[in-house]
């Protein structure tokens, strides 16, 4: 029995959130202002609506905390917005890309989503991880007419497979980092739910201890799984970001770069980080577009 929840929702960009490379398992469902997604074990439909964003679901669900936890709902945006740098970059990426939000995502199935991304476009990702699901991942209901929709596989079911049969979902030499933190995160080497009440900085050097685990990937993980908004990912769209927006003729180094990003955005840079990669990426897509 399918349910229909609607949250109040000002200044929320629907399409912005689920498009902008946080998370991989969204999809749109026709409509512009319609997408199709798992939130944990649960077949989600989300729709933008002027009261805001309606939800709805396979089954009927008791409560829908868990959602608006996910979703963010209740974050207070003006005062994320109000905390950015006034300058003229940060001025620009808002007005691109304003009602955009930080999703809030279960730390296993980001850490691992994260390490299936090292090197490849947003399409890949989510071509790779859909593999990945399909194959390993514990099928859910779904409405009559849908397509099948299957859990994120647990970090003890990754354990079990084999390289070859990992590689065999398009990931490559990815496959081993992520065979090999899923045994450590099974045999709890690494407590990803007794990591949210470290520190930041604990965090970070417990995630960098993972295989195929760096800096941007701990932050990625920091930021989206953990809500520590103060971790500013870094990658080769925020250097060429960080560099054309703030250092025009220059080439500073990543550690200049990680120094200028923690001083410059203040409190909420997770999610001024999140504003620059997704208008810089909208940015070369135009302009691929105008060149054609």
């Amino acid at each position: 029995m399918r349910t229909v929840h609607c949250f109040p929702a000002r200044d929320y960009d629907l399409a912005a959130t689920l498009s902008c490379g946080q998370a991989f398992r969204w999809q749109r469902d026709g409509d512009a202002q319609v997408w199709t997604g798992m939130v944990g074990s649960r077949w989600v439909r989300l729709r933008s609506t002027v009261q805001g964003i309606e939800a709805e679901t396979a089954v009927a669900v008791p409560e829908w905390a868990w959602l608006e936890h996910y979703l963010q709902i209740g974050l207070d945006f003006d005062q994320v917005i109000r905390s950015f740098p006034e300058d003229e970059p940060m001025r620009a990426a808002v007005n691109a890309c304003r009602g955009l939000r930080l999703l809030r995502q279960p730390p296993w199935e980001c850490l691992a989503s994260f390490i299936l991304s090292s090197t490849k476009q947003i399409v890949q990702i989510r071509q790779i991880i859909a593999l990945l699901c399909e194959r390993y991942g514990e099928r859910v209901p779904v409405p009559s007419g849908c397509a099948p929709a299957h859990k994120f596989p647990t970090a003890a079911c990754l354990a079990a497979v084999s390289e070859v049969d990992l590689r065999a979902c398009k990931m490559g030499f990815r496959a081993r980092y992520l065979r090999e933190t899923a045994r450590r995160v099974t045999a709890q080497d690494c407590d990803l739910t007794g990591l949210a009440g470290a520190t930041t900085d604990s965090v970070r050097a417990e995630l960098m201890r993972l295989p195929g685990v760096g800096r941007k990937i701990a932050d990625c993980v920091l930021l989206f799984a953990y809500g520590r908004l103060d971790a500013f990912p870094i990658d080769v769209w925020m250097i060429k970001a960080l560099s054309e927006l703030y250092f025009p003729r220059r080439r500073p180094s990543l550690d200049r770069l990680q120094q200028f990003a923690a001083v410059h955005f203040g409190p909420h840079a997770g999610y001024a980080q999140q504003y620059l990669f997704h208008y810089i990426r909208l940015a070369a897509k135009a302009a691929s577009v105008t060149t054609k």
